[in-house]
């Protein structure tokens, strides 16, 4: 059973370097809806313990806008122990798990998690798990790791270290099916599919980069990380319905409860024949608006 908590939906999730300090400072600016303090890849291993020493500071920093703040843990358990020290903490909405594999492995960071809840008289669950698929064996248990914890908020792929335990190239051809397999575990589990068909590395080409995310949408992704600011725009308006979608939603949920007051179970709107799954499709169209 999940938490009846509302998830919350974030289009943009821009990382930010924990141990650089003018990119924590500058990060509120870029109009991302949440902000990931990575102590993953972006930070040299020898400034480790540097990054995680300025995340109490960096937290309240990327939320100053009223952004979410996120923190990357590390994969190896060598690095994770004192990577959740550091993360646990007042403010943090969810941390993002690298290369998860196993739905044991979410297990034993929501344990850890939560037992750090405890200690620090944080909320029970107010820190949220997403976690990174990033390899083919991943895959294979994509539907036990969905279900693996409460905590899990929800998936996303991880284009460049997927298509190399792949042995193929991170394009849109090559990525669809195991994006869509994601989207799928995803709703089958009740959490959020974030992600897109494509390569997280390709952004100086914005055109191309809003065409990926509205195919993203269109495969029923709600979100996505990105690596640069000029992508964060992209995402806010490719994942969030368009104002001509939103009015053809309202309307067309007026003519349903007309069509319910008549007695008719179906009816027909701008060509297209309503029924059951278009309403409550055009309802959720208005639930991401907050409409």
């Amino acid at each position: 059973m999940r938490d009846v908590a509302p998830l919350p939906i974030w289009r943009s999730m821009l990382f930010v370097p924990c141990h650089v300090d003018k990119y924590v400072n500058a990060a509120h600016r870029r109009g991302a809806d949440a902000y990931i303090l990575d102590l993953e890849d972006s930070v040299p291993m020898a400034l480790k313990q540097v990054a995680r020493t300025k995340l109490a500071a960096a937290v309240p920093a990327v939320r100053q806008s009223g952004a979410a703040a996120l923190v990357r843990i590390n994969a190896d358990v060598a690095h994770r122990v004192a990577d959740l020290d550091a993360a646990v903490q007042a403010g943090v909405a969810a941390l993002m798990i690298p290369k998860v594999d196993t739905a044991e492995t979410l297990r034993t960071i929501a344990l850890a998690v939560a037992a750090r809840e405890a200690e620090r008289g944080l909320v029970a669950g107010q820190i949220r798990l997403i976690a990174q698929i990033e390899d083919v064996h991943a895959l294979a248990r994509i539907d036990e790791i969905a279900s693996a914890t409460p905590r899990l908020m929800g998936m996303i792929l991880g284009s460049e270290d997927f298509s190399l335990s792949a042995g193929m190239a991170p394009v849109t051809a090559t990525l669809m099916a195991p994006n869509q397999q994601l989207v799928f575990a995803c709703r089958r589990a009740g959490i959020l599919p974030f992600g897109f068909p494509g390569s997280i590395s390709v952004f100086r080409d914005l055109p191309a980069f809003r065409d990926t995310i509205q195919l993203a949408r269109q495969m029923g992704f709600v979100g996505a990380y990105a690596i640069h600011p000029d992508q964060v725009t992209v995402m806010n308006e490719g994942f969030r319905p368009s104002d001509d979608e939103v009015e053809a939603a309202r309307q067309l949920l007026a003519a349903a409860a007309l069509a319910e007051a008549e007695g008719r179970g179906a009816f027909e709107f701008r060509g297209l024949m309503v029924d059951a799954p278009v309403i409550s499709r055009a309802r959720g169209v208005l639930r991401r608006v907050g409409g």
